[in-house]
């Protein structure tokens, strides 16, 4: 595996990192700084679309987003970030989230602008979509559908489950693969309903362990509110300089902490890697940059709530260094903190949170074999879930480093197509960007897309 770790660290240290960073901050400029001048409206646009009447709503959509973002991503990829590159690591998740917001509304723009129809009512889209109509690539667009079924529909959805089942047996000291059974058995329930049972199990899970899971964390950082300055300081300091082995810290480098903080970040938003545009696609909205602005709000939520609590939760309670690594480590800071009901509760939000994004990353999964397969067949989409069902299992016994290394080679590539297309297809969201801001300015309080208007 040493090859695939290097590959991995490369990619991530000397392209990826510096190519979604430029990116934000290149749609950052062009677009006029859309996540803070337009946050405002990111919360307009989630109460305009609570419902829908016929299709999935935006915020049900949102709600699926976010859950497919929120999982392991801000709980074990925030832990795996700070014990990879130390503290620093959490000031550049932080400009991720910053410059991520408007490349997920940049891919749910495009999500919504190259969407198909399907036969019963819904609509699928995504970068596979945009590249094959907006960049005239079939080539490239089954390229990347490709890699998404290997990288989120299957090696995201293996991190997923190992992370549910190991959370669990660290508590009962049980062969993981138990609680695999029973995550299997809940997933399948909720898949073979399609895109709509999976919006409505979002929505009905997604707030309320969000806001559950902030309220237990702030109750431990105010435990321990004499470590709040040292913490931010050391965060800080942690980003800019090289760190020795010092203060209860293991030495990182600030290349360490940057990339780290840069892979880690991007896992838990999904900015940069086209998902928000597969999800977004789904929702029945007025407008394509209406649900840019949902998108916008759920990489915020995940990574600058989220993600930032989980790490104060782990740095205020001074658990580093420590051999656990992933959800253990998070485990055992809410234990140094709460006792043995900190483990149970970091294992509830494990599940809910690894849960919806088990879900959403099995649908990405299925998106891109319908999109390869077309509708030829059914059975492309059910041999991808028995083969699913299958790994997920297998998974409950898989090394954990395995599995990171393996998505984080898988994401750099399609990160790095999709980059490409958002940058060759700049000109289609700044249009429909433009035609919302005008509807705006005119005084329309819910803009309308009138895509006979179009003008590329």
């Amino acid at each position: 595996m040493k090859i695939v770790y290097d590959i991995a660290s490369f990619l991530w240290t000397y392209v990826i990192a510096y190519a979604l960073l430029g990116m934000g901050l290149y749609y950052t400029i062009r677009l006029g700084v859309p996540q803070i001048r337009y946050f405002k409206r990111t919360i307009i646009a989630m109460k305009n679309n609570i419902k829908s009447n016929d299709n999935v709503s935006g915020f049900a959509t949102l709600c699926a987003a976010v859950g497919g973002q929120v999982g392991t991503g801000s709980l074990v990829g925030v832990a795996s970030a700070l014990t990879a590159g130390g503290p620093g690591a959490i000031f550049w998740m932080w400009v991720t989230a910053l410059l991520g917001m408007v490349i997920t509304f940049a891919e749910a723009v495009l999500g919504q602008l190259f969407r198909e129809k399907q036969e019963d009512g819904t609509y699928k889209g995504g970068p596979a979509y945009y590249i094959e109509k907006g960049l005239k690539s079939k080539f490239f667009a089954i390229i990347i559908s490709i890699l998404y079924i290997l990288g989120i529909g299957i090696a995201i959805v293996s991190l997923q489950t190992n992370s549910i089942a190991n959370s669990f047996s660290m508590i009962v000291n049980i062969d993981p693969l138990i609680p695999g059974v029973a995550v299997l058995i809940l997933t399948a329930l909720v898949i073979v309903g399609g895109v709509r049972r999976l919006a409505d199990t979002s929505s009905l899970i997604v707030p309320f362990m969000a806001l559950g899971y902030i309220i237990i964390v702030l109750c431990i950082v105010v435990s321990n509110i004499g470590m709040l300055p040292s913490m931010f300081k050391l965060i800080f300091e942690s980003a800019f300089t090289t760190q020795a082995a010092t203060s209860g810290f293991l030495g990182h480098t600030v290349m360490q902490a940057f990339s780290s903080g840069v892979a880690r970040g991007l896992f838990s938003n999904d900015a940069g890697d086209g998902v928000a545009a597969i999800m977004h696609a789904t929702a029945d909205v007025k407008h394509p940059a209406e649900q840019g602005m949902l998108s916008m709000l759920g990489t915020f939520i995940t990574t600058c709530i989220i993600c930032s609590f989980t790490a104060f939760a782990i740095l205020s309670t001074n658990v580093l260094p420590t051999s656990y690594e992933g959800i253990n480590l998070l485990q055992e800071a809410f234990y140094t903190s709460m006792g043995i009901s900190g483990r149970w509760i970091v294992f509830l939000a494990m599940f809910l949170f690894g849960f919806t994004t088990l879900l959403a990353d099995i649908y990405y999964g299925e998106v891109n074999i319908v999109y390869i397969f077309k509708k030829k067949s059914n059975a492309p989409v059910w041999i991808y879930r028995i083969l699913t069902a299958i790994i997920l299992l297998i998974s409950c016994k898989i090394e954990l480093k395995a599995i990171w290394a393996t998505i984080d080679t898988l994401i750099a590539l399609i990160v790095f197509i999709n980059l490409v297309a958002l940058l060759l297809l700049f000109k289609h969201v700044k249009y429909v960007f433009e035609d919302y801001k005008k509807q705006l300015k005119d005084g329309i309080k819910e803009p309308i897309w009138n895509n006979t208007n179009i003008k590329f």
